[in-house]
């Protein structure tokens, strides 16, 4: 899988409309989200940034820091009430002052760019990536298989190979 950058290094023509950005976001993280949303947020403005040309040029900075925030949501069922965080997109789209077709067309718009997708592996929160399959199964001589389930040895190849973000009978023995 292609592993996007996960930066915060932009160039410097465009330091300016990420601090404009992110200074929106971080605050509705801070009200609405958590630390995790933020960080996650700030690394796909930063990705939109070092796009070229950065589609982030043209456009209010709260209607993209809506788009981004809105985006890394789907991924990760911000607006599905079973989790938390939660927040309805509605409720999303008025915190930040946006129309609700402006901000479902940025949010598609910036999934598009990024290449998003629910449950996207690269851009899942860290809390999540337990649960979610798309990080786990893969296929091992045609076979679909969760890796979780696989020798250890095999579980060792996968990480090496960064097809998987650590060694899960590790993480379940602590060494």
């Amino acid at each position: 899988m292609g592993v996007p950058k996960k930066s915060e290094n932009v160039p410097k023509n465009m330091q300016r409309k990420f601090n404009q950005i992110i200074t929106i976001t971080d605050q509705f993280s801070e009200t609405h989200l958590n630390k995790e949303y933020a960080q996650l947020i700030r690394y796909a403005v930063a990705a939109l940034c070092r796009k070229r040309p950065s589609p982030l040029e043209k456009g209010k900075a709260a209607t993209w820091a809506c788009g981004v925030t809105h985006a890394i949501g789907m991924v990760n069922f911000l607006f599905d009430k079973s989790q938390n965080p939660y927040i309805s997109a509605s409720d999303l789209y008025k915190a930040f002052g946006v129309g609700q077709s402006t901000g479902q067309g940025k949010s598609r718009l910036v999934r598009d760019l990024l290449d998003m997708y629910q449950m996207d592996p690269n851009w899942s929160l860290q809390s999540n990536i337990d649960k979610n399959p798309l990080i786990w199964v893969l296929t091992v001589n045609g076979v679909m298989v969760d890796v979780r389930d696989m020798p250890l040895e095999v579980q060792e190849i996968a990480y090496k190979k960064g097809l998987i973000p650590y060694i899960p009978k590790e993480e379940a023995t602590g060494t």
